[in-house]
This record gives C-alpha cells, sequence and structure tokens, in this order.
C-alpha cells in the first residue's frame, strides 16, 4: 500500500478505511456487525497495509470509537488512528476533555490526528485551536487536522494554531470535486493533507443506481440520488465504467484511484465485509493513464447537481404522478 509522509504522523496509506458505521444503526449493520465484521475488517486492513483509521466521538456517540480500539488491538499504537472533536463549546478546558473521552475509548494514551470535525460558526478558531496546541505541546496529539473548512478558514485556523493544521478532511469525489480548485493546491504547495470523505458519493460512484434504479435506506434521503441528479450525472457513469472496463476494474475502484491520483490526497472508504474493503484496497495498485484522469475530471466538472431543495420537489411530483 502506497502512503504520504505527514509531519507528526508519519506514512499514512492512501487509501484508509473510514468507520462511521462501525456504530451507526442508520446503516443497518447492527450488533453482530460491531461484534464480528468489524474486528474481520480491521484485522484484514492491517493485513493490506492500511495505516489510516478514521473516527469520530460523534459517530454511534462514541461507540466507533469503542469498537474501532477493540478491533485494533494491540495494534492501536501502531497505526494512525484519527478522530474528531464535535466542536460545541469548544474552549480549551472542553477540548482536553472532550480529548480523553475519545482517548479512553480508543485505548490510547495519545491519538495521533485529531480532527475538528467542522467550523464553529460562532466560537472562533482561536479559541479552539487554543486547547489543540495545548494538546500537541503536551504530546496527546501527533497533529491538530479540521474537516469540512473552506480554505480561508483552514489558513486561519494555522494562524491560530501558531503552525500547520496538517489536514483537512472533506466530501470529495469525482462527484464533488470542488476541492481540486483550492484545497487539494494548497496541500501540494504546504505538504498537507486531504482526506477525502465519502469518496465514491454513498455509493453512486458505484454504478448500480439510475434514474430508473433508485436505492432506499439512508442513500434515499440524499440529494444526489433524487431522479434528476440519477439523469444528470449518468454522463460521468459512463466515462468511470468505460476506464473501469479498459483496466478489468470496477467503476468504485477507478473513483477510488482518480482521487489518489490527486497530489496529498487519502481516502477513507467505509467498508461493510472484508470483500469490500479487499476491493478498496486494490484501487491503490490500479495505474490510471495521465489521458484517463484528464478524462474523469472533465466529467466530474460538467456534472452539476440540482439542490436537495429541487430534489425535494421532484419527489412529491413523482408520488403525485405528475
Amino acid at each position: 500500500m502506497r502512503s504520504l509522509d505527514v509531519p507528526g504522523l508519519g506514512p499514512v496509506s492512501r487509501i484508509g478505511l473510514g468507520t462511521w458505521q462501525f456504530g451507526s444503526r442508520e446503516w443497518g449493520y447492527g450488533d453482530s456487525y460491531a461484534d464480528r465484521a468489524a474486528r474481520d475488517i480491521v484485522r484484514r486492513a492491517r493485513e493490506l497495509g492500511i495505516t489510516l483509521f478514521d473516527t469520530a466521538e460523534i459517530y454511534g456517540f462514541g461507540r466507533s470509537e469503542r469498537i474501532l480500539g477493540a478491533a485494533l488491538g494491540e495494534e492501536r499504537d501502531r497505526v494512525v488512528v484519527a478522530s474528531k472533536i464535535f466542536p460545541v463549546a469548544p474552549f480549551p478546558p472542553v477540548v482536553r476533555q472532550r480529548w480523553a473521552g475519545s482517548a479512553r475509548r480508543l485505548g490510547l494514551d495519545r491519538i495521533p490526528l485529531y480532527q475538528v470535525h467542522q467550523p464553529n460558526p460562532v466560537v472562533p478558531d482561536s479559541v479552539t485551536m487554543t486547547g489543540m496546541r495545548a494538546l500537541l505541546d503536551a504530546d496527546r496529539i501527533g497533529a491538530a487536522g479540521v474537516s469540512n473548512y473552506s480554505l480561508g478558514r483552514w489558513r486561519a485556523a494555522d494562524a491560530a494554531l501558531g503552525g500547520p493544521v496538517a489536514s483537512n478532511q472533506v466530501q470529495f469525489s469525482l462527484a464533488s470535486a470542488a476541492p481540486l480548485d483550492d484545497l487539494v493546491p494548497f496541500a501540494e504547495q504546504e505538504g498537507r493533507l486531504v482526506i477525502a470523505y465519502s469518496p465514491l458519493a454513498q455509493g453512486l460512484l458505484g454504478g448500480r443506481y439510475s434514474a430508473a434504479n433508485r436505492p432506499g435506506g439512508v442513500r434515499a434521503v440524499n440529494p444526489l440520488f433524487g431522479t434528476e441528479n440519477l439523469r444528470r450525472v449518468a454522463p460521468l457513469l459512463d466515462v468511470l465504467r468505460e476506464v473501469a472496463d479498459a483496466h478489468a476494474a470496477t467503476p468504485a475502484q477507478v473513483a477510488l484511484a482518480w482521487l489518489i491520483a490527486q497530489p496529498r490526497v487519502v481516502v477513507i472508504p467505509g467498508a461493510s465485509s472484508v470483500a469490500q474493503l479487499e476491493s478498496n484496497a486494490a484501487a491503490d495498485g490500479l495505474g490510471l493513464a495521465d489521458d484517463e484522469v484528464a478524462a474523469l475530471t472533465a466529467a466530474a466538472r460538467a456534472f452539476r447537481p440540482v439542490s436537495g431543495a429541487r430534489t425535494l420537489v421532484d419527489g412529491v411530483r413523482e408520488r403525485l404522478g405528475r
């Protein structure tokens, strides 16, 4: 597994494992998944050379952290565990308290990457990053990161921390390609990390769904799976399938390979089974040609999804038969 070197973290595998689903019942995996499948997935991830494991205190209200820590076992000190603080009243004493809760659940004395889950619209980063700075100085974390930050706020967080904020975890995929314009060039220039979450757009880029075959469950409320957006994404999926056929790969693998073809980008897809994890990891060995990357990028930029409000209106019309 290829990796990127990140100050404070060491080698970070280009393909990691997102563990939101480990403790969240909305994905329908249940307790048996947490007890057995999660452990098997994490063990296989380590065998494949995956070193990045992402979680958060809010995932399952701490269950994801507990499940991940237990699944990693003695390996937990040998990998890059990334967790996140949900920034409600993120004053320095609260940051320290919430870090302690995450560390206890993970079974760690030091969390390699500790991230602010999203920007607080009221509390400035000069407050939050004071707490993160204290954790850095005490060697309680290896690096500070952020999530869902604009480039301007990422830079502001740098200034507030008094040093580089190592990473920014953002929604990034062929269906949500905006980070190409600013976050990726910044990360490349500054030696930072862009961590792509939802890299398969909740399965949209797997190529299974269309306007005639919409998903149910959690995905049904995602505007990307509205009828109009499924029509609009069809040209992108056509390019994705064409490249996949040329490599005897799946569309999902090509979608991941496109992301890690970008400089300083790593991905954290989830996995509901060992087989899915292995399929995701295989994308690391999928060498896309420059013209294939360019074609996928052009198709991604051409995809213009409609808003959630428009999707809701379309859904009502469909139910009314209009």
